[in-house]
């Protein structure tokens, strides 16, 4: 359990690790970071009043896992962040072992937060499967996004269906036909995955709804579900556990994706599609959206995933370790979700340079930090491009296959399966790397930790012209305060 003096007190070893912090290279300059110590799932992503609200996992005293807070960033323009002192603390009973992941919903000119407050009982040997764990929903309201509110315990593990193990997490509120619905991940007693729905007519009081399941099991638990419209089409986002590699599906110990989604409240039925992933790549999990006040639906994700068998650890000894990925704008097209890099990010752009394939020879990086665009003459050629010494992206025969050598820390091999290889637009930060294909139907993103950010960007080989649009890309701006005492 930590409290808000408990945090106070630790100030002085704050500042240290802030000055050790700031001696790494590997220190991003346009993706979200922890100010020190550990970072995971994004949380409460919102805008409310013209400022957007990015909370998230966080263990600021400790670059590996421990007791989470929730972290907070803000921004008006998605350049400019200014942090504001951690949001949620674990200090009550509910929430003594972590104030584990939720979401923020905006009702009129309050915001409503729900998460889970975890409790892991110590009396006793527990498997923490089915027993040894208490799973607290609880709500909470604030007025500026700043300043929290009195804690409310609004369900229990009584309150979840009785074949339920005590696993149901990640709360995620929306609202359709003037009332409220609530999902969070589950598994139940016969270790099948799931997504569980709630119904309230005040945000206060919940009863169960329904549940999500496909109809052969999918993994043993579904994670960070988020259920949404876009473009007149429903998605549900989950992160299944559990799921077995299949071909060039499934990759990642676990998977982080969606299900095009047919819902009839009115009946209870819903249609179930194909489960896509999001992203092809190393590093992506615990993905959150969010509508914003323009109408966007954005995306913002973990760039990790718990359990996998390479690491971060490149990061630890500078008292830091993991990020987020950059935010992008989901829209739905044929079939298919597509995800593209919030405008506001172009204004990063400096130095541009445009070229053609066959005269680019290869260009020398500063600091790793650039974004490389390219349109192929012919979709189905083949081509090896060298983003750094030791990474390369390969597309033959319909496949596009991203390798990392010893900067991968593990990292060997992720490949996805096309119909062609049209364009794609790679975004290079010091430690990290995503790459949005075709126009953003798929997406590969990776951590990267190389010895050197003078790296040289090259194609090795191309069977076909085409045109190159590459950028220098500029920092966020950080407004970085302790706190507030």
């Amino acid at each position: 359990m930590m409290n808000r003096e408990d945090y106070v007190k630790q100030i002085p070893d704050y500042q240290y690790m802030r000055e050790t912090v700031k001696k790494d290279e590997n220190r991003l300059h346009f993706h979200l970071m922890p100010p020190t110590g550990w970072m995971n799932d994004p949380n409460g992503l919102c805008e409310f009043q013209g400022i957007n609200h990015i909370y998230f996992q966080y263990t600021p005293f400790l670059a590996g896992w421990g007791t989470k807070l929730w972290g907070h960033y803000t921004t008006t323009d998605w350049i400019h962040f200014r942090e504001c002192e951690p949001f949620l603390f674990p200090d009550c009973d509910l929430d003594r072992d972590g104030v584990y992941s939720g979401s923020a919903f905006v009702d009129g000119d309050k915001i409503h937060y729900f998460y889970t407050g975890n409790v892991k009982l110590q009396d006793k040997d527990y498997d923490y499967i089915l027993e040894g764990r208490e799973q607290n929903t609880i709500h909470l309201v604030s007025e500026d996004g700043v300043h929290a509110g009195e804690k409310q315990l609004v369900m229990t593990n009584a309150d979840y269906p009785a074949d339920m193990s005590k696993h149901v997490r990640d709360p995620k509120i929306f609202a359709k036909n003037g009332r409220y619905y609530m999902v969070q991940g589950a598994r139940d007693c016969e270790s099948k995955g799931c997504v569980l729905l709630f119904e309230s007519e005040d945000l206060m009081t919940w009863k169960y709804f329904d549940r999500i399941v496909p109809e052969e099991k999918f993994g043993y638990m579904w994670e960070c579900p988020d259920l949404f419209e876009v473009d007149g089409q429903e998605i549900l986002i989950a992160c299944p556990q559990g799921v077995p590699k299949s071909g060039h599906d499934y990759q990642n110990v676990y998977q982080c994706g969606y299900f095009p989604i047919e819902m009839d409240f009115e009946n209870k039925k819903y249609k179930l599609g194909e489960f896509h992933e999001l992203d092809k790549g190393f590093d992506i999990y615990a993905t959150q959206t969010f509508l914003d006040e323009n109408g966007r639906r954005i995306l913002i994700g973990w760039m990790g995933i718990p359990d996998a068998d390479y690491d971060n650890d490149a990061t630890v000894e500078y008292d830091w370790i993991h990020a987020l990925t950059m935010p992008r704008v989901l829209t739905y097209q044929d079939g298919k979700l597509i995800q593209k890099p919030l405008e506001e990010l172009k204004s990063l752009r400096k130095n541009k340079m445009v070229t053609s394939i066959t005269s680019f020879g290869e260009w020398t990086t500063i600091d790793c930090c650039f974004e490389l665009s390219v349109k192929r003459d012919d979709e189905n050629a083949a081509m090896i491009l060298g983003l750094r010494d030791d990474v390369t992206l390969t597309y033959k025969d319909h496949i596009l296959k991203l390798e990392l050598g010893k900067s991968g820390h593990g990292r060997k091999q992720r490949t996805v399966q096309l119909n062609s290889l049209k364009n794609m637009t790679v975004y290079s930060d010091t430690s990290a790397i995503e790459i949005f294909i075709n126009d953003g139907e798929e997406v590969m993103t990776t951590r990267v930790y190389s010895e050197k950010l003078n790296q040289k960007v090259r194609f090795l080989q191309s069977e076909t012209d085409g045109e190159i649009e590459v950028y220098n890309l500029g920092s966020f701006v950080m407004e970085l305060s302790l706190i507030h005492i």
